[in-house]
């Protein structure tokens, strides 16, 4: 994935990449790091859910649409785009 995003960059002249390689390695940690952001989102919008999950079970609630909004919400507040 990482090789492709260069080489989209260097191909559209988004970039000046002098060492491929680097840049590759760059583009990997930002992904690496962004999955990471978005799984410690995950877990936090699914912990919030079990520390509510009596009130939504009598509420007849759907996890599902609740977890999309909660995980929305919290990287509004993060700063992060999903």
């Amino acid at each position: 994935m990482a090789e492709a995003v260069v080489k989209r960059l260097v191909g559209r002249k988004l970039a000046d990449v002098r060492d491929e390689a680097r840049a590759r390695d760059v583009v990997r940690r930002i992904l690496v790091e962004n999955f990471q952001a978005e799984d410690k989102i995950d877990a936090d919008a699914r912990a919030l859910l079990m520390d509510n999950a009596k009130l939504i079970r009598d509420s007849a609630s759907d996890y599902k649409r609740l977890f999309t909004l909660v995980k929305a919400k919290l990287a509004k507040e993060r700063g992060f785009v999903l």
